[in-house]
């Protein structure tokens, strides 16, 4: 008999689950009977991985271990029905979950590389580890009956490390803590323009006093506050399955568990899937809403506090003037200014970190509130424009710097960021896919016009540069923008009569002398982010703009640091 995934009522906040004919009695359950899943190969090829993926499409990735996984088809992890609950017309469901996989392994066997291949702007990520991550580092101890897999990540959150000679890879490595290995997850996740979101574990068959078992370990709490501090959204899929659990009791509970008390036959694996849907019911806004079927439209919202949405502006953590009573230089942008948290993580640093040593910070503040991912557009549209604008006032500067993400489309449902080409007056009425309101979609010289009479009517002055160059050659020499996002910046400029620091130009020269070999380590990624070097060498081509100015507004704020910095007018 072919197992079925029977979604019923919603209590409580709580998804109920009608199985193996023990109804819930609230209302009748809806059944779907799919095909057991055939087991997969054990080392599938990143061409297999990837076969069933439509590129027109948004995909939901799984990652995590067996409890996730397809298995064998009597262990059954979650991941296998949850696609029951989305329109896969609308989007991809890939499960990448592995069986026995740690985080750390996960990692250093490779699998989080074929994801990280597949992973495109506009995609979402479900990360869930901790069931193995409390195994042996290397060696099994002394008297243990399992066998070895150097499998197990350092407890915690910290940057602790250790160094081994792996007994099962032969290889040296430098093992890393649980929260570690999310954080690479995560960070490298959002650098493809994808949205991760973190799970705590599924719940064990362990019962001691009518409870079930809330564990393992710290591994739930770890993960909560690695979403959190990362700024991404958390679902406690342990509360909600434990939740569950107990109002079923433990008899009822051990007929998922036919294997262990790990592993859940097919109808356990649908009760999961359907929490994990109800956790992301729970997150406010969240935009997988959008792509259920009427499956998952029907499961219950979470409770309160079991999901919680992500905090990115509390992430971003960007700064405010220091001291009020002085003048302040704002800098606005996207990630080419300021990457992430600005912090150089992923080895990617904008050139706003140190352009600060560069002034004197008893004078001026300097106040990088550049956020990565957005255009000029994006970056006025979702309010970072409007937070900036409260803070200025009379004395103030404003040094924008927009382009490089402004080529993208104007409408979809991953970024939809792009702004009409050129400086006139165009506009476009759009139904958004990704904000769902409605919008006036202007051409890229109006949103920085926007920005420049918004600074002058608070009695700041405006600075324009133009978009940094990209990792481009063409010819032994650097690609320049002049004619588009650079050129258009610098029209901008002079009808505005604003001062205008042409860094396009600047660096790109800069580049043209170093030549490619020197350039090569300037960036941490393979075109577009620069490396601490690279973001040091940016901030002195700004001050050489800056005084390559006729009229330079901020020269009497200068550091000793920018004495030796030559003028550059190109």
């Amino acid at each position: 008999m072919n197992p079925t995934y029977r979604t019923g009522s919603l209590f409580c906040g709580l998804a109920l689950i009608t199985v193996l004919g023990l109804s819930t009695g609230f209302v009748r359950a809806q059944t779907l009977d799919p095909p057991p899943p055939p087991p997969p190969p054990p080392e599938p090829a990143a061409a297999v991985l990837a076969a069933s993926l439509d590129p027109k499409l948004p995909t939901l990735f799984v990652i995590g271990d067996s409890t996730a996984a397809s298995n064998d088809g009597v262990a059954v992890g979650w991941a296998v029905p949850f696609p029951t609950f989305f329109d896969l017309a609308k989007i991809n469901l890939a499960n990448r979950a592995r069986s026995g996989r740690s985080s750390r392994t996960f990692l250093t066997e490779g699998w989080w590389d074929k994801v990280l291949a597949d992973l495109k702007p506009g995609d979402f990520i479900l990360i869930q580890f901790g069931h193995n991550d409390g195994g042996a580092v290397n060696e099994e101890p002394p008297g243990s009956k399992n066998p070895p897999r150097a499998r197990g990540s350092l407890p915690g959150l910290g940057e602790e490390t250790r160094e081994i000679d792996n007994i099962i890879t032969k290889k040296h490595e430098v093992v890393r803590t649980f929260g570690w290995y999310l954080r690479k997850f995560i960070n490298e996740a959002r650098t493809k323009g994808a949205t991760p979101i973190v799970l705590s574990t599924t719940v064990r068959n362990i019962w001691k006093d009518g409870k079930v078992e809330r564990g393992p370990g710290e591994y739930g709490r770890w993960s909560a506050e690695t979403a959190k501090t990362e700024g991404v959204a958390f679902i406690d899929v342990t509360a909600i399955i434990a939740g569950q659990y107990e109002k079923m009791g433990g008899d009822t509970v051990k007929k998922f568990f036919p294997r262990d008390h790990t592993h859940t036959n097919a109808d356990g694996a649908g009760l999961n899937a359907a929490s994990v849907v109800a956790g992301l019911k729970a997150l406010a806004n969240h935009p997988l809403d959008r792509f259920m079927a009427a499956k998952g439209l029907e499961v219950a919202t979470a409770a309160s506090g079991l999901a919680h949405a992500p905090d990115f502006l509390a992430w971003l953590h960007l700064p405010e003037p220091a001291n009020p009573q002085l003048p302040t230089l704002f800098l606005i942008g996207d990630s080419t200014v300021r990457n992430g948290r600005g912090d150089g993580a992923n080895n990617q640093l904008g050139w706003g970190e140190p352009l600060v040593a560069y002034f004197d910070t008893t004078r001026i503040n300097v106040v990088n509130r550049a956020v990565g991912g957005t255009s000029s557009r994006s970056y006025y549209t979702s309010e970072h424009w409007s937070r900036v604008l409260a803070m200025v006032k009379p004395g103030d500067f404003v040094m924008m710097q927009f382009g490089t993400n402004d080529g993208g489309p104007l409408n979809d449902t991953s970024r939809a960021r792009g702004t009409i080409k050129g400086v006139g007056g165009e506009s476009e009425e759009i139904d958004n896919l990704l904000t769902h309101r409605h919008e006036v979609v202007h051409t890229y010289g109006w949103y920085l016009r926007k920005f420049i009479a918004d600074t002058r009517a608070k009695g700041a002055t405006p600075i324009m540069c133009s978009l940094v160059p990209r990792k481009t050659w063409k010819d032994g020499r650097i690609v320049r923008s002049k004619d588009n996002y650079a050129g258009w910046a610098e029209q901008v400029a002079k009808t505005e009569n604003a001062a205008f620091v042409d860094l396009n130009e600047i660096i790109a020269r800069r580049y043209d002398e170093l030549g490619q070999e020197k350039v090569e380590p300037l960036f941490g990624d393979p075109h577009t982010h620069t490396s601490a070097a690279g973001a040091e060498l940016n901030a002195q081509c700004v001050i050489a703009g800056l005084k390559g100015l006729k009229d330079n507004p901020l020269a009497i704020f200068f550091s000793t640091k920018a004495a030796d910095i030559e003028a550059c007018s190109p």
